[in-house]
């Protein structure tokens, strides 16, 4: 899957999420501050990733995923793995 597809589920999911509507995902943008999501906000979120994406992923991997460019990151890592257990 292509970064500029996972940023527009992204963009889709956040939009679904909070209710707020963006023109467009700055990856600098910080999730928490530059984009107000709060703890509730950041779980389901991500909970509606995994779900769409068919992923999971580790607590101690989001954590370190401060920017929205972060989380793209995480989200690719997951489905490349994910591609190489199916191949396997």
């Amino acid at each position: 899957m292509q970064r500029t597809e996972l940023a527009s589920i992204l963009l889709e999911l956040l939009e679904d999420e909070t209710g707020e509507t963006y023109s467009d995902l700055d990856e600098s943008a910080d999730l928490r501050k530059g984009l107000n999501l709060d703890s509730l906000d950041m779980v389901s979120l991500i909970l509606h990733i995994e779900n769409r994406l068919k992923i999971e992923i580790n607590t101690e991997e989001l954590n370190r995923a401060a920017t929205v460019g972060d989380l793209l990151d995480l989200l690719e890592r997951n489905l490349a793995q994910k591609g190489e257990q199916k191949a396997a």
